[in-house]
């Protein structure tokens, strides 16, 4: 996250064995499930109930930069960039811990507020807007 004051999460795992493949590092998948995982434990902190049915992706954007292996500890930092009237636009980086910590991704992920099956892009509910609107300065 680039400033205490954003809305976001660091989050703390490790590269399953499933999580590799033939090449002996992680599956390029395995970035977009940590970054879910993270945008879990963040709406959970919020106290977001009925989030996940009404926020689906609409864009996900990842640079892969270098490799991460087996049995490794990873950090993933997800942070909210940008709430607009219907959309939802978070930031996120997936660090390799260890002694070459290296970022192996960094990314966007979009979503938009749709309320039901077939409803189309809303606005977000007020009380959720509140709570993902990063504060700035006094």
């Amino acid at each position: 996250m680039d400033d205490e004051r954003d809305v976001g999460v660091r989050v703390t795992a490790r590269i399953a064995w499933v999580d590799t493949d033939a090449s002996g590092h992680h599956h390029n998948s395995v970035i977009l499930r940590l970054v879910e995982g993270a945008e879990a434990e963040l709406i959970r902190e919020l106290g977001l109930d009925g989030y996940w049915p009404a926020a689906p992706r609409v864009r996900q954007e990842v640079d892969y930069e270098s490799p991460l292996w087996f049995d490794q500890e990873v950090t993933t930092s997800l942070w909210v960039e940008r709430l607009g009237r219907s959309s939802l636009s978070y930031r996120f980086e997936v660090w390799g811990e260890g002694p070459a910590r290296l970022r192996a991704a960094a990314g966007r992920v979009i979503v938009a507020h749709v309320p039901g099956r077939g409803a189309g892009a809303r606005p977000w509910p007020p009380a959720w807007a509140a709570k993902l609107l990063p504060p700035r300065g006094e």
